[in-house]
């Protein structure tokens, strides 16, 4: 039939879709086996992908979608603004929030790959978050920074780091100066090198063994299959706008009350359109929670993605079926330098996913989340000291021990383990043994707080509380702790999380409080203290299933008297629900 798009060999797509999907696998087991950073080991914060040589982004199984999603592309495109010259045996480091990348702390090293006549086929690309990237003082998260000057990270606007697979020493020997853990870093240059040229290596093995010509129409066919699934999903929908604002607790020279995201969305089923509109929001502050461009078009994607009733592939083909509008100076837009973006990837950004889902479920019941809880609690601060085990060892690395709660959805409770949303339940909470071996800290207290959250039809999960000390020596911590002025909200009825705190307790008993962006000493005589923010709920919690709220108190999630009151869910002594008071209390 004239004009029909061609036949889909359906079952050698998945097969070669899959072989792709395995080179970002192999690439991250290499990255997470061989970085030294417990942040890479331990908690897992990195992410691999593979992009076109035309920049659209293939795939990036097993990532951090806030790393990747929509940034993937623009990092590509930067090295071929200012290296039109891309040779084999390159790579680029890559960090710069105003060229593509997320934030400062996100290294990413950047291969072309080339054919054996040396044409550019694609680009593979290792991020991971270090453990110190030259900031002027000891954390990654500078969340009162009033520029990139003060933040202090030394910036790559994609640098040309190896030549003929040979390192750039200049670059190195820079890095080593300016970052505290020199070592500490180089191994995971190295793990990140290592893993983009097996990337690099995989790649050419397909173009050998299957021809090049079949590899590059495979990414034709599965950017057009994946708008196909896109195209079937949207038009299913019903079509609508709606505006949601979530707000980030206030900082020093924010609006008092917090920062807004405001996000406007259009779901155009006759079209086959969504649009995202984040230009009505203020102009970029004097703080470090600005986001960059990558980090507000990718946190527009993430809420939209997270909101659809279906699976469909994340890449280039889908994503032409969603428009994010952005403006330049923008808080959640497009930043200038110098403004500071040193928090781009979770707090500000898990504010627009929310709104972005939040929208979706008033245009559609059938769609969305509520929202999830907000980070990042003292309890995934960085932590720097000196480390009396070691002779006095310098130390600084993020421990992961808890984040925000997942948000209640159309169909299903929160994560328990979600961190933030633009990490999308990717990172792994630390083992408190291998947190405490490798830092000289004690971990006192990990466990859910019952009834902190937020009650709907489909429950946010819990907050987590946790805490630790320094052994035999003090210790500092960086923390940007969103979620204790404006926790997190429910969606469609459903009810917020309870608030976010953290504060000291000294053993004598004196409680110092503290606030959402702190760098502070933890005195050997302290307890940090942290209560990070559960998710909002979704729905009516008088409609929740009975017996899931009887489990819930069974888990010791909810309390007897939460059920009761919030739930409208009366339980018998055995803790069985009372079906008779139930209808009462529902009726």
């Amino acid at each position: 039939m004239d004009g029909a798009p061609p036949r889909i060999d359906g079952v050698k797509l998945a097969i070669m879709q899959k072989r792709f999907e395995g080179v970002t696998r192999k690439m991250a087991n290499t990255l997470l086996r061989t970085a030294r950073s417990g942040v890479i080991n331990t908690a897992r914060d990195f992410s691999c992908a593979l992009v076109t040589a035309d920049c659209d982004l293939l795939t990036a199984a097993d990532s951090y979608p806030i790393h990747v999603l929509r940034g993937a592309d623009l990092m590509a495109r930067a090295i071929l603004h200012f290296h039109p010259d891309v040779k084999p045996g390159d790579a680029f480091l890559h960090n710069s929030p105003y060229h593509g990348n997320t934030h400062a702390a996100d290294h990413t090293i950047l291969v072309p790959v080339f054919d054996d006549r040396g044409v550019h086929r694609f680009t593979v690309l290792a991020k991971a978050h270090q453990a110190d990237c030259g900031n002027s003082l000891p954390t990654t998260y500078m969340g009162t920074a009033r520029d990139v000057y003060q933040e202090g990270a030394l910036i790559f606007p994609a640098v040309r780091v190896q030549q003929d697979y040979r390192d750039n020493l200049d670059v190195m020997n820079m890095c080593m100066m300016r970052i505290r853990v020199p070592n500490q870093w180089r191994g995971d240059y190295l793990a990140m090198v290592g893993a983009a040229r097996i990337g690099e290596r995989e790649i050419v093995r397909m173009g050998e063994e299957l021809g090049w010509a079949a590899v590059a129409g495979h990414a034709r066919q599965w950017f057009n299959f994946s708008e196909r699934r896109m195209v079937e999903t949207i038009a299913a929908m019903r079509s609508g706008r709606a505006r949601m604002t979530c707000i980030h607790d206030p900082l020093p020279q924010s609006p008092g009350d917090g920062i807004a995201a405001n996000a406007d969305v259009i779901v155009d089923s006759a079209a086959v359109r969504i649009t995202v509109d984040l230009t009505d929001n203020i102009d970029c502050l004097p703080v470090g929670v600005n986001l960059s461009e990558a980090c507000s078009r990718t946190a527009a994607m993430v809420g939209v993605f997270n909101s659809l009733p279906q699976s469909v592939p994340a890449n280039a083909g889908s994503f032409r079926r969603v428009d994010v509008r952005l403006r330049e100076n923008c808080i959640v837009g497009i930043p200038l330098h110098p403004t500071s973006t040193s928090v781009a990837t979770t707090n500000l950004a898990d504010r627009v996913t929310s709104a972005v889902q939040r929208a979706m479920a008033e245009i559609d019941p059938a769609l969305g989340m509520a929202e999830g809880g907000a980070g990042i609690p003292p309890a995934s601060g960085v932590i720097s000291g000196r480390d009396p085990r070691h002779g006095g060892a310098l130390f600084v690395n993020e421990v992961i021990l808890a984040g925000g709660g997942g948000p209640g959805t159309f169909s299903n409770d929160g994560w328990l383990s979600l961190f933030t949303m633009g990490n999308g339940g990717m990172p792994f909470y630390d083992s408190i043994e291998i947190d405490e071996l490798h830092h000289p800290i004690r971990i006192e207290t990990r466990r859910i707080v019952p009834d902190s959250e937020g009650a709907g039809t489909y429950r946010g999960a819990p907050g987590v509380l946790t805490e630790f000390r320094p052994v035999d020596c003090d210790i500092e911590i960086g923390f940007v702790s969103d979620g204790t002025v404006n926790p997190a909200l429910g969606a469609r009825g459903g009810q917020p999380a309870i608030p976010a705190r953290q504060f000291l307790r000294a053993d004598s008993g004196a409680v110092t409080p503290l606030g959402t962006s702190e760098q502070v000493t933890i005195r050997n005589d302290q307890l940090m203290v942290s209560y990070s923010n559960g998710g909002g709920g979704f729905g009516d919690p008088a409609k929740r299933d009975p017996e899931k709220v009887a489990e819930d108190v069974r888990e010791g999630w909810i309390s007897a008297a939460r059920a009761t009151t919030v739930y409208k869910v009366a339980l018998d002594e055995t803790g069985r629900v009372d079906v008779v008071t139930t209808a009462a209390l529902r009726a």
